[in-house]
């Protein structure tokens, strides 16, 4: 291909622009607030599974509180009612008045039972419902760390993304300034190779590959009329001399 090689220099300057825009959206991309901001999440989920979990846990100790104090009121009930019997000495028989003591008795320790089982209940209830507050404290402290992240994330994202539009109008103004085919053969190098579609011949060496160029590969250039696109025979790059001038 041939194309005057003040066209070919200013493919340099179209790298520098497209190394630019690369970097910007790599910089965009890397931004350390993206995996704070994912982390984050990952840890609101647990949380939250946490706080559903706990919330179950909730509602079923509220309902063992409730059945505990429903399955006390006619227990003593009936204790009050068997003590009133016989305190006013309504059971004068002497093996009826054994049995009523017996229930008595029973009743007390019935009760007993289910106060120790109401107030184990209660107990978990309290610390189920401080743990329930806890959780509620850490989401609140949690979404509002990822909300700071976001907006810093989105400031910085809105810079870049700034700083590309405007490497992206001078790279497009500058194409359009370039022979088309030029441009495309720089284009198909540039994706091929990773990003870098031309190099500059610094003495010896490629500046894209960094290797040397040889003897007789740099004799051929030299005797090759300016107007001939050149390649490193290493990377494959477009090569350009930066003191090339238009023949």
């Amino acid at each position: 291909m041939k194309a005057a090689a003040s066209a070919q220099l200013r493919l340099l300057d179209l790298q520098a622009e497209d190394t630019a825009i690369a970097r910007a959206n790599h910089r965009k991309i890397a931004l350390p607030e993206h995996a704070v901001i994912s982390e984050g999440k990952a840890g609101r989920a647990k949380l939250n599974a946490s706080l559903v979990q706990v919330r179950t846990r909730l509602g079923d100790l509220k309902l063992e509180v409730e059945k505990a104090e429903t399955d006390l009121v006619p227990v003593r009930e009936r204790l009050a009612r068997d003590i009133k019997r016989r305190d006013d000495g309504l059971v004068t028989d002497p093996r009826g008045f054994a049995a009523l003591n017996d229930e008595i008795e029973h009743l007390g320790k019935r009760i007993s039972d289910l106060e120790d089982a109401e107030l184990e209940a209660m107990e978990q209830l309290e610390s189920t419902t401080a743990e329930e507050a806890s959780l509620v404290e850490q989401i609140t402290d949690l979404e509002n760390s990822i909300r700071a992240v976001i907006a810093s994330r989105d400031e910085q994202t809105a810079q870049f993304d700034a700083e590309i539009a405007t490497h992206t109008a001078a790279r497009d103004a500058l194409a359009a300034e370039l022979p088309v085919d030029l441009v495309a053969l720089y284009d198909r190098i540039r994706v091929r190779t990773g990003g870098l579609g031309v190099a500059e011949l610094k003495g010896r060496r490629c500046s894209g590959c960094q290797l040397e160029v040889t003897s007789t590969a740099l004799d051929e250039f030299a005797a090759a009329s300016a107007d001939e696109v050149q390649y490193c025979e290493q990377c494959e790059r477009i090569l350009v001399r930066a003191t090339a001038v238009e023949a």
